[in-house]
């Protein structure tokens, strides 16, 4: 998927004529910190909450203050990938998105990431989680996966990071079940350090969140 197929069709933009005061109001309808102020189909750069709270005068139109605004953006055709390491290193609530000619076409939100990720990683789907972690040179994906298959567990997903400050691995796998005892079991067989595993809804809200913002700092180093 590239950048094109995300962009969200109810996040406004900003013209220089707005208000603090709206930008703000906006910002808490759509819950972003961030608007794109655009000139017709000129990008001009993303504004903050922070930025409008700086100027100590949210009645008066945006374009009456010399700001110093962030100009960042993706093209049109670029990688979701891509898309989330920028909106990583700049902690950005949006991205924007403009077109081959350089014209604003509209902007991503970090929400709809995280939906998308949770797609194509299986995270939306029932079952259980486990972590390992472990040496690099221990990794193998064959044992893993032949471990999990051997209980007669399916493998959804499975992805790799490295925590800051970390010499070893963290292998995180998404299966089709919640029953884990067995394949835990297996894991600590043959010698696999089982970090942590997750079998509720509750927990499983809180454990993805953290997950992505490890994903997040993981594609930023």
């Amino acid at each position: 998927m590239v950048a094109k197929d995300l962009i969200s069709e109810v996040i406004p933009s900003l013209k220089t004529s707005d208000t603090g005061q709206t930008a703000l109001n906006w910002m808490e309808i759509f819950r972003v910190s961030h608007l794109p102020i655009v000139n017709n189909l000129d990008f001009l750069g993303l504004i903050s909450d922070t930025d409008i709270y700086d100027m100590n005068q949210p009645e008066e139109p945006i374009g009456n203050h010399a700001l110093t605004l962030l100009k960042p953006y993706v093209t049109d055709e670029q990688h979701l990938f891509e898309v989330i390491g920028l909106a990583s290193r700049l902690k950005l609530t949006i991205v924007p998105v403009l077109d081959e000619k350089s014209h604003f076409m509209g902007v991503i939100t970090t929400t709809d990431l995280i939906r998308y990720l949770a797609g194509i990683s299986s995270m939306d789907q029932q079952g259980g989680i486990i972590v390992l972690e472990l040496i690099e040179r221990d990794y193998s994906l064959s044992q893993i996966a032949q471990i999990v298959e051997g209980n007669n567990i399916k493998v959804l997903s499975m992805y790799v990071t490295s925590p800051p400050e970390s010499t070893r691995l963290e292998v995180t796998i998404k299966v089709n079940t919640n029953e884990l005892a067995s394949v835990i079991r297996t894991f600590e067989r043959y010698n696999y350090d089982v970090k942590t595993w997750v079998t509720s809804d509750d927990s499983m809200d809180k454990f993805y969140s953290e997950r992505f913002d490890l994903l997040m700092k993981y594609m930023n180093i």
